[in-house]
Order: structure tokens, then sequence, then C-alpha cells
């Protein structure tokens, strides 16, 4: 009878990890597509639309939970940086152009380099539960992962000038933008992971 006055505890630990999950398969998804897999377009705006019911279900239950692991605005800060939020949302309406740019380019594979960086996000999520050991050392792989995005970044931007047609180096430079930023929503990610473990110790 003692749990029908006791509050709750939800696993919100469990439902970030499940978020992260959805954000990685839909990178594998995007990744296909942009090998050459025409049929994984409709599977990125699936895990897109999964991944928003994810955090708002995540959402809900911060405002109604009694007791969290980690501080409600630590957890509602991991939850929008795992998806990206500020820079996702645009990611459909990139021009044709810039697609096809991917495709036709010879860093089509370089989606798969993100999903390394994201997994690692998601270990260190995992180690944020209490007694789990491992925090810092995922978080620093996220942002060493997410230093090698910036790098072939770089080399993508820097390879730019020597193509002549201008729609072409615009496309490609949108689409290269959008994918350094999702490095740096890792190393955001990581150093929230970062700040909330060393609050809760």
């Amino acid at each position: 009878m003692s749990r029908w006055f006791l509050p709750e505890t939800p696993d919100v630990l469990g439902l970030l990890t499940q978020q992260i999950e959805v954000t990685i398969a839909g990178m594998d998804a995007f990744a296909r597509w942009a090998a050459g897999e025409a049929a994984a377009q409709a599977e990125v705006r699936t895990y897109e639309h999964r991944a928003d019911e994810r955090k708002r279900e995540l959402h809900r239950t911060l405002r109604t939970a009694f007791i969290t692991p980690l501080e409600p605005e630590d957890l509602f800060a991991l939850s929008r940086g795992s998806t990206g939020s500020s820079t996702r949302r645009r990611t459909p309406c990139a021009s044709r152009r810039s697609w096809i740019a991917l495709r036709t380019s010879r860093l089509r594979r370089w989606p798969f380099s993100w999903r390394p960086a994201v997994r690692e996000l998601d270990t260190a999520v995992a180690t944020l539960a209490p007694g789990v050991p491992g925090t810092t050392a995922s978080a620093d792989r996220a942002v060493k992962a997410a230093c090698r995005i910036e790098r072939v970044y770089r080399t993508a931007m820097g390879e730019l000038l020597r193509v002549e047609d201008l729609r072409e180096v615009m496309a490609r430079r949108e689409l290269y933008r959008r994918g350094s930023r999702i490095g740096e929503h890792v190393v955001d990610v990581a150093e929230r992971v970062l700040y909330a473990a060393v609050k809760e110790t």
C-alpha cells in the first residue's frame, strides 16, 4: 500500500537514450541515401518524426516527474541538442541542387562519419546513470569524433576553390556547412554531459 503514496520515478535517461538511438538510425538512413539508396529518403523523414515524438515524450515526463537523476534543465538541453534542433528543421528545405551535389561528390560517404560521434554521445548519456563509470571518456571520444568531422569539412571547403561553377559552389558550401554543424552539436552535447556529470558529483 505504501506504493500508493510514493511518486513515480520515470526512466528519463532511458527516454533520452531512445531519442538518441532514433537520431542515429536517422543518420544511418541519410548516409545510405547520400550513398545512392533512393528508398532511404523516406526513412529519413520517418526517423525525423520519431525523434520529435521521443523528444515530446521526454519533455512531458520531465513536467510530471518528482525525482530525476539529473536536473531537468540539463535533461532538456541534452534532449534538444541530441536532435540538433537549431539546424535539423532546416535540413529538409535545403536546395535540391545541394543534395545532388553531395550524392555526386566524393564526400557522399561523409555522413557515415557522423554516426560514431553520436554513438559516443549515446554511451556518454547512458553512463550518467548513478554508479555507472565512463562518462568523461565517452564524452571526450565524442569530441574527438566531432573534430574529424570538422577536418573533413575544412578539406572539402578548400577543394571548392577549384570548382568554377558558382551555383555548384554555393550548393556544396550550403550542405557542407550543415554537415559541419552536426559536429558542433556533438561538441555542445558532450560538454553538457560533462557539466551535468560534474554537478552530480
